[in-house]
């Protein structure tokens, strides 16, 4: 198309399916969602291997605690975009076995919308239950997840991009905005996927690592991250294109806007718990980690001082 460059006409080279085997095809997504869990675990692995000060966690544990956390992830990300999102949430409701199908009379289509915030509800739910049923200390597991997540969170932006997905808002006039801006159905959008991908994931991720030195107290990694996260969200939902079934509501805000202020309150609620109680001190067994303070050295007797 004449005046635009071939970075504006890049959808035209790529094709969200990246190959099909056996008759299914297997989209971009797809490949990008598993890339995305398995950097977020060989992050873990290497924080637990390097820094197992910090986090005193055995890999075996970390083993189960990803199945456990990914379990969560799916359910909770796919129940929360049904319920947050699809329009046909009332017929996905009563019959709740169909969010997870992923044919369509008969035709494999995958499974398609995965909300982030149902996503991280069922995270820390599935989280809980682990730290509960294994004696497990929940914040040390929250902090290695807040470190190991960003840098895996990239590879999903990257999958919404070459899924052709959750477009950028139009872009108006010319200049800068336009050399960057991507052909969608004829008009020239935002690579808001891209802009996330590098605020919410790198970013995030330089910010987090920059904290570790200063966040000691167990749970402080969790609160930065979502914190950092929800701005970096909310700041982003300004170049992406509000849910055609949502709209936008007061303000001009997103639903993505809104939800992002409630984990930033709920970030800052976490904080000032998390400042209110006792610091966590780590025995020298590195699978024991006890919260309290430092005990004082008991005084001696008058008897025990005689002799």
């Amino acid at each position: 198309m004449e005046g635009y460059s071939v970075w504006n006409r890049i959808y035209d080279y790529i094709d969200p399916i990246a190959f099909s085997i056996f008759g299914i095809n297997v989209h971009w997504y797809g490949i990008m969602y598993v890339s995305a869990m398995i950097i977020a675990l060989l992050i873990a692995k290497a924080f637990v291997k390097y820094n197992n000060k910090r986090f005193p966690i055995t890999q075996e544990l970390l083993d189960s605690f990803f199945i456990w956390v990914e379990i969560g992830v799916i359910l909770g990300g796919r129940i929360g975009y049904v319920l947050i999102y699809s329009p046909q949430r009332l017929e996905y409701l009563s019959r709740p076995w169909e969010m997870f199908n992923p044919y369509v009379d008969g035709v494999f289509v995958g499974i398609s919308g995965i909300s982030y915030h149902g996503a991280v509800s069922g995270f820390v739910i599935a989280a809980i239950l682990f730290c509960y049923i294994k004696k497990q200390p929940f914040w040390i597991f929250m902090d290695l997840s807040a470190v190991s997540i960003p840098l895996g969170y990239v590879f999903g932006r990257l999958g919404n991009f070459f899924n052709h997905e959750l477009f950028g808002r139009t872009i108006e006039g010319e200049g800068f905005a336009h050399s960057i801006g991507i052909l969608v159905n004829g008009q020239l959008r935002y690579p808001s996927q891209l802009f996330e991908a590098f605020s919410e994931g790198i970013v995030v991720f330089i910010i987090l690592m920059c904290l570790m030195r200063y966040a000691k107290r167990a749970g402080s990694l969790l609160v930065a991250y979502g914190f950092l996260y929800a701005l970096a969200r909310f700041i982003c939902e300004y170049f992406r294109e509000a849910d055609v079934q949502m709209g936008y509501f007061s303000f001009g805000l997103s639903m993505g806007q809104i939800l992002s202020l409630v984990m930033m309150g709920i970030s800052v609620l976490l904080f000032i718990l998390i400042r209110c109680q006792k610091p966590c001190i780590i025995e020298s067994n590195p699978d024991s980690i006890i919260k309290q303070s430092r005990p004082k050295p008991a005084r001696k007797s008058h008897r025990a001082r005689r002799k």
